[in-house]
């Protein structure tokens, strides 16, 4: 698997552009939280999971779960670039009859583990699968990436008891913390903070970060492979819009399709 952080970095920037295209294509969709995962998810794909995009199913394959869905754009992106599916299925995005729907769907995209969309959901089906390995003596890992605002959903801190309960230690989360969501800044429509010290009382193995620097990542990744006892999040401190500087940090930009000219901007900007 790929460990130079310079193609990494060329990947990620392949992603963001891919992200802008669909988007404006379907004049519909989410770039600002699909940007900030992006240098995550090209770690995970291209550096850290178990996966054969020719055995989408394999029993023994890592699984993956995007819990924030409305991300799905990264997650296409990663997937056709990976070769779970022709890239010229990008542009096809939320349109009628595609197999690219606004939130992730595992019944119709090769590649994803499970269908997401409603918030706080995608813990407890980590969870599920992570407890499935243990029983059934399987060696895969499971991981996800939530959303910092799905923090404020009731049903993260059920699952993240249960996760610890049963001691999931193959299971690794990753939270986006990139402060903003629909309504505006995290901590003033529903404060977490601090959301380091809760997942420890919650008994899990924390980890913080930079959600951008891949050595960062690669490191936390090691960790959590090397805990025995308890699952891990990793908190991940990271920029809504990240590449696009006229988006970065903006809220308005949580689920607004580019224009032409913004879109223009924005590629302009991600070029290698």
């Amino acid at each position: 698997m790929e460990k130079n952080i310079e193609k990494l970095e060329k990947i990620a920037r392949k992603v963001r552009r891919d992200i802008i295209e669909m988007i404006f294509e379907a004049n519909s969709g989410h770039p600002g939280g699909s940007l900030s995962c992006v240098d995550i998810l090209t770690t995970l794909y291209f550096s850290e999971l178990n996966i054969n995009p020719e055995k989408p199913k394999d029993e023994n394959r890592d699984r993956f779960v995007l819990s924030k869905g409305h991300a799905a754009p990264a997650l296409y992106s990663i997937l056709a670039n990976r070769g779970y599916f022709d890239e010229k299925l990008l542009k096809t995005l939320r349109k009628y009859g595609s197999i690219l729907q606004g939130h992730p769907d595992m019944k119709k995209v090769p590649g994803i583990d499970m269908s997401t969309g409603s918030l706080g959901q995608g813990l407890s089906v980590a969870n599920g699968m992570a407890l499935a390995g243990k029983v059934s003596n399987k060696d895969y890992r499971v991981y996800i990436i939530m959303g910092d605002g799905e923090q404020q959903e009731g049903q993260i801190w059920e699952a993240a008891m249960t996760s610890a309960h049963y001691k999931l230690n193959n299971l690794c989360a990753f939270i986006d913390l990139n402060n903003l969501q629909i309504d505006g800044k995290v901590d003033k429509v529903m404060g977490i903070e601090p959301i380091a010290d809760k997942w420890k009382a919650f008994g899990w193995n924390v980890l913080q970060i930079d959600g951008h620097n891949f050595q960062q990542i690669f490191d936390a990744l090691e960790k959590a492979k090397k805990e025995k006892e308890k699952p891990t999040v990793i908190v991940a401190k990271t920029v809504k819009g990240k590449g696009v500087s006229f988006m970065e940090n903006v809220c308005g930009f949580h689920g607004t399709a580019p224009t032409l000219e913004e879109k223009n901007r924005a590629i302009a900007e991600l070029l290698d």
